[in-house]
């Protein structure tokens, strides 16, 4: 039998279903966000918060027309990029009640990242949060979601060691940038790409000393947005020549198909650096160094094997702490959508409640505090089974109408589902 449907739906787009190229025109940034959550609330969202990051744009709500939503969100998605809601449509996922509640609670703990268990995205999610929620885009549907989104997250980061493999594999790289020049201080890098790996280990360059970071991606919001996260500088593509000569770490995340990183360019920008060395770090499959630059005496090449070489000791174990963090999701997908069936019951319990007190009172007299505090106690007593089957009936998806007339007419309450089925 199937459980009370929540009314929570995630719609949007992300790395697997969506073209970078139009990914990218979707992102909603900070600024745009009170004309977006206007616009949903026009269309019928009743509450919605939009997540946008380099990966994924999608939008968690209450509507109300859950059936006609996934085309309001295209429509509204790609209304001020001049978008056609009809050829956006076939990219958008869209998930519904359950399904809705484990992809946002995936999301929280990195199931769902590129890269599993990498730390930024529970940041971004809580910050996409305090934003709408401060713009009265958050009701209580997706409150609660968040909310239990954020604790399962916590258990996962706490009770497993999901996290440890982006991070270990961000260690690796900062302990081979300081074999090679010693010190990260003083040093330049430069991001091509908006990888989620390339981030986290820009991130700990940055947080290790490396000063002067670029940002470079063929999409100009999306540089944006994560040169606004590391605290960069940003542009595009076009400046990859002179972006080389300062730069001594070169970080690659675009895995187009094609060498963004040719060993001309390398030796080009070597003589104009009087042979600096670069320390370059390709994590695109394909790879965006042309294998020609290995070549080259002063540029010292890694690919993301060989930094997962150098952890390899504990990959297995990753393996197993991932499916540890799955289990607990779906142990907290369980809990979440028992209790907010359960909810469905509360206004029954309420009644039963109040008509049993009331017909205890009137049956006792009500003549003394310890008559009342008696009654209420009884009332309490003879009340307390049929609603905890209220609540149980409610959790399994099984408090229907004939259930609720049958619980009626068994006190003797007033008929307060006139019209529905007996």
């Amino acid at each position: 039998m199937s459980a009370v449907p929540l009314p929570l739906q995630v719609i949007g787009v992300d790395h697997r279903t969506c073209p970078d190229g139009v990914r990218e025109k979707l992102f909603v940034d900070d600024s745009e966000m009170p004309a977006m959550l206007d616009a949903l609330k026009a269309r019928g969202a009743q509450e919605a918060m939009v997540l946008s990051t380099c990966n994924r744009v999608e939008v968690i709500a209450r509507f109300e027309k859950p059936e006609t939503s996934p085309d309001t969100v295209a429509a509204e998605l790609g209304r001020p990029v001049g978008l056609d809601g009809a050829v956006l449509r076939p990219l958008l996922y869209a998930h519904d009640d359950s399904e809705a509640v484990r992809h946002v609670f995936r999301v929280a703990c990195a199931l769902d990242s590129q890269v599993v268990g990498e730390p930024q995205i529970l940041g971004q999610v809580r910050a996409a949060h305090r934003l709408c929620r401060d713009l009265g885009g958050i009701g209580p549907v997706v409150e609660d979601a968040l909310r239990a989104a954020y604790a399962v997250a916590k258990r996962v980061r706490s009770e497993t060691r999901i996290g440890e493999g982006p991070v270990s594999i961000a260690a690796a790289a900062v302990a081979r940038v300081r074999d090679l020049f010693g010190d990260l201080d003083g040093r330049s890098g430069l991001l091509a790409g908006t990888g989620e790996l390339g981030l986290l280990i820009a991130e700990h360059m940055t947080a290790g000393g490396m000063d002067g970071l670029e940002v470079l991606d063929r999409f100009p919001r999306r540089a944006a947005l994560a040169a606004r996260e590391l605290e960069a500088h940003h542009g595009g593509l076009e400046q990859l020549g002179a972006a080389l000569d300062r730069a001594d770490v070169v970080v690659t995340t675009l895995g187009e198909g094609r060498y963004l990183i040719t060993a001309e360019m390398i030796e080009a920008a070597l003589r104009r650096r009087r042979r600096r060395p670069f320390f370059l770090l390709d994590l695109s499959v394909p790879g965006d160094v042309e294998p020609a630059v290995h070549r080259l005496d002063e540029a010292f090449v890694y690919d993301v094997g060989d930094l997962e070489e150098i952890t390899r000791a504990g990959m297995a174990d990753r393996v197993g702490e991932a499916t540890k963090a799955e289990r607990m999701v779906e142990e907290a997908v369980t809990a979440f959508t028992r209790n907010r069936s359960g909810r469905n019951a509360a206004a029954d319990i309420a009644a039963l409640r109040a008509h049993v007190e009331a017909m205890v009172a009137e049956v006792a007299g009500g003549e003394s505090a310890g008559d009342e505090d008696l009654a209420r106690r009884i009332a309490a007593r003879l009340s307390h089974a049929p609603s905890v089957v209220l609540r149980d009936l409610a959790e399994q998806g099984r408090l229907d109408r004939r259930t609720k007339n049958l619980v009626a007419r068994l006190f003797g309450m007033p008929d307060t589902h006139e019209g529905d089925e007996t």
